[in-house]
């Protein structure tokens, strides 16, 4: 079958995906940060009894109740994707891929709907304290939904936990404790969550300058920059911390996606960071990739031809070799099933152990050239900056915010409101760059050298992805265009507006 397939398909069905992955994180990263803000402006509210903390804390919810709504549509479309364009994927590790996406749903999901009812709805119904410990779950559930879902892509870019069942032809589970708590899974997770959060400061500090810029509810919007500014910075901190035991994580098990978002051809010891152009920080690839200032990190070339002493202490296999046990590892499959079929017990007890010795491969037997296996290193090497970068220009944009906070002089500093609006949109672009380097840099695995993305899709009609595609882009544009008015018309009329509700 997959010698049959299409190119075209395959990248457009790759172009889809990428489509509504990235109109979904437009949206998820605001639901996760707003979620944290405000609960903790109403949990000011119940601790102080003050009236202004709710009001503040009701605007917020507002604005996250619209983003919420939209991000729900664009997250159902993207799960049923998974069974339209990449069957063969789920059915190759269904058994695996398909528990965590199962447990958000039964449980996270659930979660949120339960609570983000009585949220809204019952602020004039409900206790102070029962009204609170609805608010909180509702974000905590969005959290747990997000965690088990970087649970799934950790282990696409991490497969662990799972055993090869040639019988069935699939992967099975056999450790759930390993896919949950493998270490990808956990940097990814607070690495993620917690972009999100910096988003969420990053829109509430730029939405209450707006406020400052207007000369409109001034102790509102002060208010706001205070908590968001201080949540924001704490939340900066650690995402570059958890940053960086993501590269250690990337450097050992896709050194390919560590060497491709350095744009680095020849590796070595004690190697140097480059910044831009010709500027390098020497030593400090090294430090990143190994936490050792002499650490060996491979470049790409080193990669395709192997030879190399690798942290476990063995020497690496060249690409062409990896190719060749992919194809021992596919042969002995057929041959497995096929002495299965005639009753051989013989022969298919040495192609099963021909099969096990080689099955680690079992991705690469569908590799034709070993160029394939190097991702796009410019579009990985850029967003790579470009996401490293704004995350140090976030951490020096809230220290300058509550500096001059501190100091009562931000509703005077007009550069810092507008910069402020502007870094909004910086904001989305640094999480769109961080997923680019995590997906475009482990191109051309679906999961990580276990099933390249061109033996993962669905047999389709390249014409019906293509038109899907373009349905998918006018839709998700037109959802985008109204959630942006639906939120400015709320913004235009502020808080104000909820006194009456």
């Amino acid at each position: 079958m997959f010698e049959n397939i299409d190119t075209s398909l395959i990248d457009w069905s790759r172009a889809q995906f990428a489509l509504t992955a990235m109109y979904h994180w437009l949206f998820v990263p605001l639901t996760l940060g707003l979620a944290m803000i405000m609960g903790l402006m109403e949990t000011f509210y119940v601790v102080t009894g003050k009236e202004f903390w709710k009001r503040t804390a009701k605007f917020w919810m507002k604005l996250f109740g619209i983003n919420f709504a939209v991000g729900v549509a664009t997250g159902l479309i993207l799960e049923f994707e998974f069974g339209t364009n990449w069957s063969n994927y789920s059915w190759f590790v269904g058994d695996i891929f398909g528990a965590p996406l199962a447990i958000e749903g039964i449980l996270a999901f659930f979660m949120e709907a339960t609570f983000i009812a009585v949220m809204f709805f019952g602020w004039n119904k409900v206790s102070k304290r029962f009204h609170l410990a609805s608010t909180w779950p509702t974000g905590i559930g969005a959290t747990l939904s997000a965690w088990w879902i970087l649970v799934a892509n950790a282990w696409m870019q991490y497969p662990v936990g799972m055993a090869f069942n040639p019988e069935t032809v699939r992967n099975e589970m056999v450790d759930f404790a390993a896919v949950a708590l493998s270490p990808m899974a956990v940097a990814k997770f607070f690495h993620t969550v917690l972009s999100g959060w910096v988003l969420g400061a990053v829109f509430v500090v730029g939405v209450s300058c707006w406020y400052l810029l207007r000369k409109r509810e001034i102790e509102f919007a002060k208010a706001s920059i205070k908590v968001a500014a201080v949540f924001g910075l704490a939340a900066s901190l650690i995402v570059a911390w958890t940053g960086d035991i993501s590269g250690v994580q990337v450097a050992k098990v896709q050194p390919m996606k560590m060497a491709a978002a350095e744009g680095l051809q020849e590796g070595g010891n004690g190697m140097p960071f480059t910044v831009v152009g010709d500027i390098k920080i020497p030593k400090m690839l090294s430090i990143l990739a190994t936490h050792d200032i002499d650490g060996y990190v491979p470049g790409i070339n080193n990669l395709l031809e192997g030879g190399y002493q690798t942290p476990e202490g063995t020497i690496a296999l060249s690409a062409q070799e990896k190719i060749e046990r992919g194809q021992k590892a596919i042969a002995a499959l057929d041959a497995f099933r096929k002495a299965q079929k005639e009753g051989n017990k013989e022969a298919a007890s040495v192609a099963r152990r021909t099969l096990d010795e080689n099955v680690a491969y079992f991705g690469y037997g569908y590799i034709k050239d070993p160029a394939h296996l190097v991702p796009p290193v410019g579009l990985t090497f850029w967003s790579f900056r470009i996401m490293v970068g704004l995350g140090g220009y976030f951490i020096l944009f809230f220290i300058v915010v509550l500096v001059l906070s501190r100091k009562d002089k931000l509703k005077d500093a007009g550069w810092l409101q507008k910069l402020a609006l502007w870094t909004i949109p910086l904001g989305y672009i640094a999480g769109q760059a961080g997923w680019v380097v995590a997906e475009v840099g482990r191109q051309p695995w679906a999961i990580q050298d276990m099933l390249p993305v061109g033996a993962a899709i669905s047999k389709l009609q390249t014409s019906s992805v293509q038109i899907t595609f373009f349905i998918f882009l006018i839709l998700f544009t037109i959802m985008l265009i109204a959630e942006i008015n639906i939120m400015v018309k709320a913004i235009k009329k502020g808080p104000e507006a909820i006194k009456g509700e």
